[in-house]
């Protein structure tokens, strides 16, 4: 399967209005975003868990990278709420599912080969960014020579700029902006390449983001054998 394959080209997907369609696992669900692969795939997606759902342990080989959006993810290494991060590099394995049900954004085979660092930023952790103007609050959830990943609430009524050098990645967690004669709302997905800049102009309600600076694909990224 190819969705959203080609990088160098603005994407947007109003996820909030996907259907949800089946994983191989029962009560798991998911909203494909961005996948080179069939079951086996580099692949960005919204995950949904029901209550009780669990996957087998398995490995992640390229890594895996998650985002908590509703409920609490948990493996044997604990509980995640809403609103953890957490890195899970290449070469580790668990074996993830929800008691109660929760969602989640998450992306795999898209680490670096030398990416060997597993990351767990729960809420309220992370330092503080400096602030740019129309911008509330911004959270640091993850800072390398070649990522840089935030949490952000954007001010009503006001317009922010990025510049976007490397490539830009970003979900929307509430409210709404216009950008590019769209408007985007929770759980809508952009992705820029490098060298493209986002301006959005926020609505009277604000907005808040997820959002990656980082190389779309990193020039190291894990091998990937759809085999």
């Amino acid at each position: 399967m190819l969705l959203n394959d080609d990088l160098s080209v603005r994407t947007l997907v109003h996820a909030g209005e996907l259907d949800w369609v089946p994983s191989p696992a029962k009560g798991v669900e998911r909203r494909m975003l961005f996948r080179i692969g069939d079951e086996k795939a580099r692949a960005t997606s919204i995950v949904r868990y029901a209550p009780g759902s669990h996957f087998a342990c398995h490995g992640h080989p390229g890594g895996e990278e998650f985002l908590v959006l509703e409920g609490t993810f948990q493996d044997e290494t604990g509980d995640f709420p809403v609103g953890t991060y957490v890195r899970n590099p290449p070469g580790t394995a668990h074996a993830p599912g929800s008691d109660d049900g929760c969602t989640i954004l998450v992306k795999l085979w898209q680490f670096g080969e030398a990416d060997r660092e597993r990351i767990v930023c729960r809420p309220g952790e992370g330092a503080s960014a400096a602030l740019r103007p129309g911008v509330a609050s911004s959270h640091v959830l993850f800072e390398s020579a070649s990522e840089h990943v935030m949490l952000e609430t954007w001010q009503p009524n006001t317009e922010i700029n990025l510049v976007n050098p490397e490539g830009l990645e970003m979900l929307v967690l509430g409210g709404s902006f216009e950008s590019e004669n769209d408007r985007l709302t929770r759980w809508s997905w952009l992705r820029l390449p490098p060298g493209e800049p986002l301006t959005a102009h926020i609505g009277p309600e604000g907005a808040s983001a997820w959002l990656k600076s980082a190389p779309l694909l990193h020039d190291d990224v894990c091998a990937f054998d759809a085999n």
